[in-house]
């Protein structure tokens, strides 16, 4: 089956090592909760606030053992009043036999404030 696994994170500033090191971060936390291995990705798609340009955050994951054949799409996201600034968030496609309840989507820093509604943004909370 296929399933989208989502994931956000924020900056403090545009920086490019920061939001390298962030995306990272967000990437590798989505593996552990669902233990997702590259090889079950289909693709990634990657959206960062128009407040963040100082890299491509996909560079980022090429770092990532395993990563270098998981095609990766970056993008802006939409720009809304009031919406979170610095925010880098991820589309995770993945093969899985897990049902969309057992999908753990991962919100860090500011992110968590996105969908409080999520189990695993809950936890993420009192970390």
């Amino acid at each position: 089956m296929i399933r989208g696994v989502r994931g956000a994170t924020t900056v403090t500033k545009n920086d490019k090592d920061a939001i390298l090191q962030a995306t990272i971060e967000v990437m590798e936390e989505i593996q552990r909760e669902n233990h997702i291995h590259p090889d079950d990705i289909s693709h990634i798609i990657i959206t960062m606030t128009n407040d963040l340009n100082a890299t491509f955050p996909a560079r980022a994951l090429r770092e990532i053992k395993g990563f270098q054949y998981v095609p990766v799409m970056c993008a802006q996201e939409i720009k809304v009043p009031g919406s979170l600034p610095r925010c880098i968030r991820l589309m995770v496609t993945v093969n899985t036999s897990k049902k969309p309840d057992e999908i753990h989507h991962v919100y860090l820093k500011e992110a968590v404030h996105l969908r409080p509604d999520l189990s695993l943004t809950n936890e993420q909370e009192t970390r």
